[in-house]
């Protein structure tokens, strides 16, 4: 069934975030929140961000009602958000406030589901913009409220198993550090009083002399795993085996510019840039060292290098045997973990089906038959107020 559809601006009304002056301090304090594209991803209502406006700096910036609809329009395109309380954005993104036709959740979802439609209507800049007047104009589901709300319902129930999956996997990343601190304690203060060795003496750099592949030379699948130094575990494939690392593993990857350790114990290719691949001395457990370098403070220097900080770090060294242990029940654990990052990426596969089906009406297919003649009934009165033609199966459907 193809139900109506509209431009955005036909249905709500499109709100562009906007700055306060920073040059006026009284502009931020406590009061409002105000959101910037990173803090959007979420399908939970957001009622609070990492940086708020005054109550001057409210009426400076545009407010906007609980369940505004946020979508990020200019750089990370796409992602999507919605207000839980009233809340302001910068000039990033653009809202969305619902009139009467449209349900917020609904909208939401349809956003999230049309991610890459968005991208396409942005423009070719370095940094890609998809303007209000451009966002505006593209096409919306206006479907019987009904269905929206049956459609939320069962994707927000399915978001709601996706999220126990989400909160399960950050208690199960928990685990390690605590394991690492109840048996050496805190590698900063040494409370167990174990001995101190250098940098120099618990690992060596050993990224000389290895080829380092381009991100734009990464291919989607391959005979060998390239490693980079972003938050992904394995940032893409290569068929050039000829281009592994040379040295010993397993191994421990740092990113010099991002400050993410990684533990490597296969095959790879060093993606280019600012990555730094370290090999523990004899006596030093390699996944020992990994969880200590994990808990190390290396303070931020924005996009600089950070592996002369690192190379100022003191490690501590407790026994081999108990190091040995460690590494034991972490391999046991870490296994653990592998089955549960697989469970959750088969969940997140399965609620992008979800979304797809949403909004190609399979989703709610058997109950849209069994309530046709309602929402056909609905549909005409949408399209009278909006003045929109109805869906050409109308009459075959009576």
């Amino acid at each position: 069934m193809t139900w109506l559809s509209a431009p955005i601006r036909s249905v709500a009304q499109v709100v562009t975030g906007n700055t306060p002056p920073k040059s006026d301090e009284a502009n931020y304090g406590d009061d409002v929140p105000w959101v910037k594209p990173p803090e959007l991803g979420s399908t939970e209502p957001i009622v609070a961000t990492s940086e708020m406006l005054s109550v001057q700096g409210a009426e400076r910036a545009r407010v906007l009602p609980k369940d505004a609809v946020l979508v990020s329009c200019i750089g990370s395109i796409g992602r999507v958000g919605i207000a839980g309380i009233p809340l302001a954005t910068n000039q990033q993104i653009n809202s969305v406030v619902c009139g009467p036709a449209l349900l917020p959740r609904f909208a939401m979802y349809w956003f999230m589901h049309s991610a890459d439609a968005l991208s396409a209507a942005a423009n070719n800049a370095v940094v890609p913009i998809l303007n209000k007047g451009n966002f505006e104009k593209m096409p919306i589901p206006v479907w019987p409220l009904r269905e929206q709300s049956r459609i939320v319902e069962l994707l927000d129930e399915a978001d709601r198993l996706r999220r126990l999956r989400r909160e399960a996997d950050v208690k199960a990343a928990r685990i390690l550090p605590a394991l690492f601190l109840k048996m050496f304690g805190d590698p900063a203060t040494n409370p167990m009083r174990w001995l101190i060795a250098s940098f120099a003496n618990t690992f060596d750099d050993t990224t000389a002399g290895n080829e380092k592949l381009q991100s734009s030379q990464f291919l989607e699948a391959g005979k060998i795993a390239v490693v980079d130094q972003g938050q992904s575990q394995i940032a893409g494939y290569s068929d050039d085996v000829s281009l592994a690392y040379r040295g010993k593993l397993p191994a421990i990857v740092f990113g010099d510019h991002t400050r993410i350790f990684k533990f490597i114990d296969h095959p790879f290719v060093l993606g280019a840039d600012g990555v730094r691949v370290l090999t523990p001395k004899p006596k030093v457990n390699p996944l020992f060292a990994y969880w200590h370098c994990k808990l190390l403070n290396i303070p931020s220097a924005g996009y600089s290098r950070h592996f002369k900080y690192l190379k100022e770090k003191s490690f501590i060294c407790p026994d081999e045997a108990l190091q040995n242990r460690f590494s034991d029940l972490t391999q046991t654990a870490m296994s653990q973990t592998a089955v549960l990052e697989k469970a959750a990426a088969k969940v997140e596969q399965i609620f992008s089906v979800l979304l797809d089906n949403a909004f190609s009406g399979q989703l709610t297919a058997q109950w849209r038959e069994a309530h046709m003649k309602e929402l056909l009934a609905e549909i005409e009165q949408q399209a009278r107020l909006l003045d929109l033609p109805m869906p050409i199966e109308r009459d075959a459907l009576l």
